[in-house]
């Protein structure tokens, strides 16, 4: 049994999240926590809502609230949305918790003392029509070095280098279209360059990351620059140095604190469970695993910004130091970079409504029917592009009429012929040949999950289940009638089967996998779902807050990776549809809604 920290990418608080978002790090953690826990290994999935930072302040100026009432608000949409889905997490919080500051401000204090933060006097950007700070994320302009006319005061999606907005061509704000203007503020720089021998050292050695992840990641060592970790703003986390903490226009810079999220959002779970100590067995052990889950526009920050953050704590770039209170933090295992999902060939936009939200699918259409969507045709190692035709298909050619009916048509037949799971004879060839199908494919569908080749394991599941369908209609049971034995022989094996399979299926398909538990006439928790509790701010009483939770304890709650033998003699009812086939008219009425925006 390993311990592993499953770390997943913190949805920003502006708004409520559409499907491109959790196919990049919702589902594909989730698949690979549920998969880990059930085949022995202690899971630690985290995460929460990243609420700093300037788009936060910029919206709730427009809708006349305060920064922490908008974060407020799109907190619990997205707790709410993404408990829906399914997501197992064990904490799901948030960057706006007294814990979380507290976390963040001994990191900064570290990281400065050991000398890794360095005061500089650089060039912002203000605005001319309202005086105040322009982020570099809210500049654009033509790319210095590729020439992309789009690139971001702070990065260039194109290219991928990092940026300062001074050196942008033809600089304009985002809000406005305005021209801003530079002026002198001091800020203190993460300096990157320092760890470049040893972010090399330690990439160099992650040789079964995503090709593409790595080599991205090996490219950002060309051209370190020190990156600001301060920002002219009054909504964030106060700098803990003596003349910067009580500086209200001052703040820690949310590409630094997002990240320490999840660390905060460890030690909270901690906290909670009655052992404070308990994240250090996922954060300090050697032996202890962590896999990063995000979409491809955020390895910049998990494969050189928090790697650094951890070294420059641990002491351990080139200027040396020594370790804070929280001793040697462990860098990650595997950063877990998804690409991008696009939407009928165009990119998400919620602006130009070219987007569907988590919540608006969930109101129409089954949970587990967008998880398999996105676990079969998902953005996992390309570009993916949703298309209301193609989840249509999927849903009901493979769910419906493959995985669906194969349920469907065992557990009639046993509840009309026996009333239960029956007796099962001696066993033939070809029944020994199915059950021999489905106990091996747990080896190699657990490796592909293992390894994060999802759309490649749910693959291999399904073709078992494609299995069980032929191997009931080549025995037709419907024929065996008058051979009560055979019969029972066959509805036995073809029971065991969906029951493996179901299995199998579960770490993908967590809601109908206790539907079709408690259809084979199963009892207790087999798939366990998330739930949200309101608790209250551990260390501000006047704050309260809902994060996601659950009970996901293997053999508990939880079925152990390997088949079940099912008990003869356990009642078997009339079973109800498990997936629900979808009418060829949704295809154009959601690219209706679509043309409206």
């Amino acid at each position: 049994m390993s311990r592993i920290l499953s770390a997943v990418a913190w949805p920003y608080a502006n708004g409520p999240r559409h499907i491109g978002h959790v196919a990049g790090f919702g589902v594909p953690s989730d698949v690979f926590s549920r998969y880990m826990r059930m085949a022995g290994h202690d899971v630690l999935m985290v995460s929460g809502t990243d609420e700093h930072g300037t788009p936060i302040l910029v919206q709730a100026e427009q809708e006349g609230v305060t920064p922490q009432e908008l974060a407020d608000r799109y907190n619990r949409v997205i707790v709410e949305d993404l408990t829906q889905l399914g997501l197992s997490y064990d904490l799901f919080t948030r960057t706006t918790t007294r814990n979380h500051y507290a976390v963040v401000q001994e990191m900064f204090r570290t990281v400065h003392k050991n000398g890794y933060m360095v005061e500089r006097t650089t060039m912002g950007a203000i605005s001319p029509s309202t005086g105040r700070t322009l982020p570099d994320r809210y500049i654009e302009g033509t790319c210095p070095i590729c020439g992309y006319d789009g690139a971001r005061g702070d990065q260039c999606d194109n290219c991928g280098n990092q940026l300062d907005a001074i050196d942008l061509k033809n600089p304009r704000s985002r809000i406005n279209g305005e021209t801003p203007t530079f002026v002198e503020s001091n800020h203190f720089f993460l300096d990157l360059p320092a760890f470049v021998d040893a972010l090399g050292d330690w990439l160099r050695t992650r040789t079964e990351w995503r090709p593409n992840v790595l080599k991205f990641s090996l490219n950002l060592l060309d051209d370190v620059r020190p990156r600001a970790m301060t920002r002219d703003i009054d909504w964030g986390i106060p700098i803990p140095l003596e003349g910067w903490e009580d500086n209200p226009s001052k703040r820690l810079y949310v590409w630094f604190d997002a990240v320490i999220g999840y660390l905060s959002a460890s030690i909270e779970w901690a906290r909670r469970s009655g052992d404070p100590e308990a994240w250090r067995q996922f954060w300090t052990d050697p032996e202890s695993l962590s896999y990063y889950f995000m979409g491809k526009d955020n390895i910049t920050f998990h494969s050189q910004i928090w790697p650094a953050e951890l070294l420059g704590y641990a002491g351990g770039g080139s200027k040396g130091g020594e370790p804070g209170a929280y001793g040697r933090l462990n860098l990650p295992t595997e950063v877990v970079s998804s690409e991008f999902l696009t939407m009928e060939g165009k990119q998400f936009s919620s602006s130009r409504g070219v987007v569907i939200y988590v919540r608006d699918m969930l109101s129409r259409y089954q949970p587990d029917a967008l998880r398999y969507y996105i676990s079969t045709a998902g953005p996992e190692s390309q570009d993916a592009d949703f298309t209301w035709a193609d989840f249509k298909r999927r849903t009901n050619d493979e769910l419906v009429a493959g995985w669906g009916n194969l349920v469907n048509r065992t557990a009639s037949m046993i509840h009309k012929n026996v009333g239960a799971i029956p007796q099962p004879g001696p066993r033939t060839t070809v029944d020994e040949d199915l059950l021999a199908t489905t106990t091996t494919a747990f080896g190699r569908v657990g490796e592909l999950i293992g390894t994060h080749r999802h759309r490649a394991a749910i693959g291999e599941a399904m073709r078992v289940v494609q299995e069980a369908n032929r191997y009931i209609s080549e025995t037709e049971p419907w024929k065996l009638k008058n051979d009560p034995e055979r019969l029972g022989t066959v509805l036995h094996t073809a029971a065991q089967a969906v029951s493996d399979c179901n299995t199998l299926l579960s770490p993908f398909l967590p809601h109908s996998a206790q539907k079709v538990h408690e259809a084979l006439g199963g009892t207790g928790a087999f798939s366990p779902l998330p739930r949200i509790d309101e608790v209250t701010d551990l260390d501000d009483a006047s704050r309260s807050y809902p994060v996601i939770t659950g009970d996901y304890r293997r053999g508990v709650t939880l079925p152990a990776w390997q088949p079940t033998a099912l008990v003869p003699g356990t009642p078997v009812g009339k079973p109800e549809p498990v997936f629900t086939k979808l009418d060829d008219a949704i295809v154009e009425e959601e690219l209706d809604r679509l043309r409206q925006g």
